[in-house]
């Protein structure tokens, strides 16, 4: 007993290709069909390709003007700006982790911290002192039993501690943190 295909539509061999209008066979709606799949492949390419262009970030030591480009790299929604007086806090949350950059009152970001579900993802975060701080990372030996981590160089220092599902962590500038403002206030 052979399966019945449904109503109005031929057999499909293939999605993709020049020939996509020839290959729905029997429906009266292929045209229309064809024109959105097109549609749906450029909008995808057109996605693919902005993403890997690398958008700007409001990564630490860069204006804090580009807080919602760091928002679409991380897929992150921007739930607003708290001017603290010394700073300003521009928070984003992400599949249950926020995510707060703190911005100095010249307008460049000093300071990111987080804590959630999970870690985002550091390289959009840290920008330029990425590097910086994954080669002192692998150069220090992890301590068995240790949750915390403190990763510190001459221009950048990273912290992380929690435990699965409550993870936190913060990185900043020490020569860019705003006189006046305490590292307790980075959280």
């Amino acid at each position: 007993m052979r399966a019945r295909q449904p109503a109005g539509l031929g057999r499909v061999r293939t999605l993709t290709g020049a020939g996509i209008r020839d290959e729905i066979a029997g429906c009266g709606r292929g045209e229309q069909i064809a024109r959105r799949v097109r549609k749906v492949l450029l909008l995808a390419l057109a996605l693919r390709a902005a993403l890997a262009a690398g958008a700007a970030r409001a990564s630490l030591g860069e204006p804090a003007s580009s807080v919602a480009a760091d928002g679409r790299a991380l897929s992150a929604a921007t739930l607003g700006t708290t001017d603290r007086g010394a700073y300003a806090v521009h928070q984003l949350v992400a599949g249950g982790t926020t995510v707060r950059e703190y911005a100095s009152p010249s307008g460049v970001i000093f300071a990111v911290a987080w804590a959630g579900l999970a870690a985002p993802d550091l390289a959009p975060l840290l920008g330029s002192y990425a590097e910086e701080y994954r080669r002192e990372a692998s150069e220090q030996p992890r301590l068995p039993g240790r949750r915390e981590r403190r990763v510190a160089t001459a221009r950048v220092v990273v912290e992380r501690w929690g435990h699965m599902r409550d993870l936190h962590g913060r990185a900043y500038l020490p020569g860019l943190v705003p006189p006046g403002v305490s590292l307790d206030e980075i959280r």
